[in-house]
């Protein structure tokens, strides 16, 4: 039987999703194939029918996640026009650090494996952050007082990703509640001040 290149389409990005969530969830060395497409409802044939290798779904489900993101900022940066950025800190301190592993952010979940993975990987992530780093610099501010004369609202959105990225990741391993939160509000405040 052969499936119309619609269906491809749609079963090649439910596989997406479904690899994203167990990725984040298991980490790379943790997710095997059989968890990838049982997760999906897919055949191992389809799955290779898609992807040729486990670190290919796995470079695949990256980039998902971090256009994910930057779709996410660009549609904010619409809706909230002056007030994105308090919004979306706000968010990833809140939602995202107390989510479901599997629904939480790429960046905090897999650049750690990202740094054991394979140079293509390595590669796209690289370009990609680059573009979610272009997206949140277009909704800065051009000079923000505290910095240097000169500092890019580029090298202020990368200080933005490091620090949300290191906050939720220590406010999640924690099994402190208490402190979890703490870690949170602490970030909260220090990336809009930062980047204003």
């Amino acid at each position: 039987m052969r499936y119309s290149a619609e269906h491809k389409k749609q079963t090649r990005a439910k596989v997406v999703i479904a690899a994203g969530q167990v990725f984040r969830k298991e980490g790379y060395g943790g997710a095997g194939i059989d968890a990838l497409t049982k997760a999906a409802g897919v055949t191992n044939g389809a799955f290779y029918g898609h992807f040729k290798t486990k670190s290919e779904a796995f470079r695949t489900s990256i980039l998902a996640g971090m256009e994910e993101l930057r779709q996410g900022i660009a549609a904010l940066k619409t809706e909230q026009a002056g007030g994105w950025l308090k919004v979306f800190v706000s968010f990833y301190l809140g939602y995202k650090r107390t989510c479901d592993l599997g629904d939480s952010c790429t960046l905090p979940t897999l650049s750690a494996d990202v740094m054991r993975s394979d140079e293509d990987t390595r590669l796209a992530y690289t370009r990609e952050l680059e573009r979610l780093v272009s997206e949140i610099a277009a909704g800065l501010p051009e000079d923000a007082p505290r910095y240097a004369k000169g500092t890019s609202p580029e090298d202020r959105a990368l200080l933005l990703l490091a620090l949300l990225t290191g906050g939720v990741t220590l406010a999640r391993a924690v099994n402190d509640p208490g402190l979890s939160e703490r870690i949170a509000q602490l970030v909260v405040s220090e990336a809009v001040r930062n980047v204003e």
